[in-house]
């Protein structure tokens, strides 16, 4: 039995390390303080899902257990993708959902991505939880609830094909990194009717090819191979959970979520003219424009799936999107993050042109940097970012955004450094026009982040 080590209690879900700070004791014990925030509101039942990590089996039992513990009604789908519980939230007698998964971090790790009461909790809800298992509250109820099991993927497969419909049939790649979303994208997409190339889609949580990880170039190459040596059309790629998306061209270009965004923010419009469209502060400088040339109001948000669903509830947004890849569609689809709903929604756009890569390529884009980290000791993302925000002065005329951290805006570009809320980092991204001005744009912002920590080791 593991002590509770309130370090895997994030901004956004719980995750651990299995053995180190995550054991089915500490299952346990989350379970039986969610099963009681569930009933102070009013929520009988809880469903609970699990990807194909190997410390899933076990946890899950626990995480049962400790709900049942709780006097909860558990209702166990198995072995699904993230956004199947979420789809459970919205579909079975309950608004209320767990789903074990490490998402897209290496295999010894595993946690905790949770629904309450029709929310994703992040932040202060999710502390309560630490709380109330410190406080001990956890006796367990008179009369513990029952358990269940339940086989959602018929309804989701349907659900998904029910909405979506292609204008023609389409030969795709289809790489889920031996993550979960193996078990169901192969099936989606031949329903829809494409050809589809599966590239380790048998489920394996040792990740025995590459990193569940679409986010990083070096994780799409097979899948970028793939497409040059066949005749698939399209590349489509899946995180560890199966909740972010990621898109290759047949000429091998990666098209990122913000420029995914640009598609699905015309095609939303066009039933919801003058909504707002949702995104998070790394996205493109291309992005506002682009929402607004197509009579969408842009709004950039922080970043977070957990923070981005609550404001989209909050504004009424038909569509949110990440840098990360995921995409939140309330246009025809209950408001939640996932990628095979995303793809099969891009999958819909692409088919009504002869030459999907053309279209996808065609999008506005400059040079950019991917996501760059400066390591630095627990707790010291936060100070120097606050003191960032505080003394760091540009040059000119910028505009400077603090929604999330800092992002300043150039005539020609954009530098951006926020703290991470999940581990102890300055992530940083950079855009601009030409390579002198990103070169000019970074060296700004190495000079600020050098005046307040002049030892940070700085990745550019």
């Amino acid at each position: 039995m593991l002590p509770l080590s309130r370090t895997i209690f994030k901004a956004y879900d719980i995750r651990g390390i299995i053995a180190k700070t995550l054991d089915a004791s500490v299952a346990y014990k989350i379970g039986q303080a969610f099963g009681q925030a569930a009933l102070a509101k009013g929520e009988q039942r809880v469903v609970i899902g699990r990807d194909g990590r190997l410390s899933g089996p076990e946890l899950t039992a626990a995480l049962a257990q400790g709900l049942q513990a709780a006097g909860v009604d558990v209702i166990d789908l198995g072995v699904v993708a993230t956004p199947m519980v979420y789809f459970g939230t919205n579909v079975l007698d309950t608004r209320s959902g767990i789903m074990v998964t490490g998402s897209h971090n290496p295999p010894d790790y595993n946690g905790f991505k949770m629904v309450l009461a029709g929310e994703a909790i992040h932040g202060e809800a999710i502390q309560a939880l630490y709380h109330s298992i410190v406080a001990h509250d956890g006796s367990a109820s008179t009369t513990p609830g029952s358990y269940t099991t339940h086989d959602i993927r018929a309804a989701y497969l349907q659900r998904i094909l029910g909405d979506v419909k292609l204008a023609r049939p389409i030969k795709i790649a289809v790489d889920c990194g031996n993550g979960v979303a193996g078990a169901f994208a192969g099936d989606l997409f031949r329903g829809m009717g494409c050809e589809v190339i599966e590239l380790f889609c048998d489920v394996d949580g040792n990740f025995p090819n590459h990193h569940p990880d679409p986010a990083h170039p070096e994780n799409l190459q097979d899948l970028i191979r793939c497409l040059a040596e066949t005749d698939a059309e399209i590349g489509i790629a899946f995180d560890g959970d199966g909740d972010r998306l990621g898109v290759v061209t047949k000429d091998g270009q990666i098209i990122y979520p913000d420029r995914q965004m640009m598609l699905f923010a015309a095609d939303v419009l066009t039933r919801h003219p003058g909504a707002q469209i949702l995104y998070d502060v790394k996205c493109t400088r291309h992005l506002a424009p682009w929402i607004s040339k197509h009579g969408g109001v842009p709004l950039m948000y922080k970043t977070g799936h957990s923070l981005v669903k609550a404001k989209l509830r909050e504004t009424g947004a038909p569509l949110g999107g990440e840098m990360s890849g995921h995409i939140f569609f309330k246009d025809r689809w209950y408001g939640f993050d996932d990628g095979m709903y995303s793809a099969a929604r891009l999958l819909e756009i692409l088919t009504r042109e002869a030459d999907p890569s053309a279209l996808l390529n065609s999008l506005p884009q400059s040079d950019s940097t991917p996501e760059l980290h400066l390591e630095l000791q627990e707790g010291e993302n936060v100070a120097l970012m606050d003191m960032l925000r505080r003394d760091a002065v540009f040059p000119g005329n910028e505009q400077i955004i603090t929604i999330d951290g800092l992002r300043v805006e150039y005539a020609d570009g954009f530098g951006l450094a926020r703290s991470s809320n999940t581990t102890p980092v300055i992530v940083m991204r950079f855009e601009a026009e030409t390579p002198a001005a990103l070169a000019r744009i970074q060296g700004q912002f190495k000079s600020v982040i050098l005046a307040a920590k002049p030892d940070a080791v700085l990745p550019f």
